[in-house]
């Protein structure tokens, strides 16, 4: 018996959390239709999140690419069909890599800072000062990070998407003697443009997933600065999961037949 009491409370629990991080979902939607705006945080979390966050998804796309050339045509060559490298290369990244991979990596650096910088505040009571100067500190710090990161993520996965077919093309012409002309003719006949979409539609939902927990994680954060630790290492590790989970979900509801 403690041992299923142990486990219902477990499961007590984590429905609880759910049902919190849904409350906040919900309650910052409904503040995005409502007013005041704040437009100076909007542009100085779009500056933050998209932005700033071009190196590292520029970087992981590009190596990603090519390193998808060399395992697709090392496994291609088993049955002679090295040809597939520069289709399976654009629709892999534009579908699937492009968007979990920009995702992750927007998670690893947006949802840690937010939570750490919102903790932050609330550690200091900065957001109880907020709240003396008759200012909601969900329409002035998460709303605009949150509208950020939706609008940001998409870009940041279009962008991903290019230089990873990019990498792709420059590792099959200069390390697996492809044509140039052959290689991009290739790509351009098999990706199509809901390839792209879907990806970048992927992207606003996992820029959404990772500004909601970084602001939800950093809202409930502990005393001290082990509170922020804690909630900024809970903020990514929900943000990533989501992203897994609800990149399946979106991929199911996609290209089921």
């Amino acid at each position: 018996m403690k041992a299923l009491a142990a486990l219902g409370r477990l499961t007590l629990g984590a429905l609880a959390a759910v049902g919190r991080a849904g409350i906040f979902a919900f309650a910052t939607l409904g503040h995005l239709l409502r007013p005041p705006f704040y437009w100076r945080e909007f542009g100085v979390a779009l500056m933050q999140i998209g932005y700033f966050s071009l190196p590292v998804v520029g970087m992981t796309a590009f190596f990603t690419g090519g390193a998808l050339a060399l395992q697709i045509y090392a496994g291609g060559a088993r049955f002679n069909a090295e040809e597939v490298v520069p289709s399976i290369v654009a629709i892999g990244m534009a579908r699937e890599l492009g968007p979990v991979l920009g995702g992750l990596m927007v998670a690893a650096r947006v949802a840690s800072s937010i939570a750490a910088e919102i903790g932050t505040m609330k550690v200091t009571e900065q957001i109880d000062a907020l709240v003396t100067l008759s200012t909601n500190p969900m329409k002035y710090l998460t709303v605009p990070r949150v509208l950020a990161a939706t609008l940001a993520v998409p870009l940041l996965v279009g962008v991903g998407d290019a230089i990873g077919i990019m990498g792709g093309f420059i590792v099959g012409v200069n390390r697996l003697g492809f044509n140039a002309a052959a290689y991009l003719k290739n790509t351009a006949d098999y990706l199509q443009p809901w390839d792209v979409g879907s990806g970048m539609v992927k992207g606003a939902v996992f820029g959404f997933l990772v500004a909601l927990m970084g602001c939800y994680h950093g809202m409930n954060s502990g005393r001290g600065a082990q509170g922020v630790g804690r909630a900024t290492k809970a903020a990514v590790v929900a943000a990533s999961v989501l992203i897994l989970a609800a990149n399946y979900l979106l991929t199911e509801l996609f290209f089921s037949t």
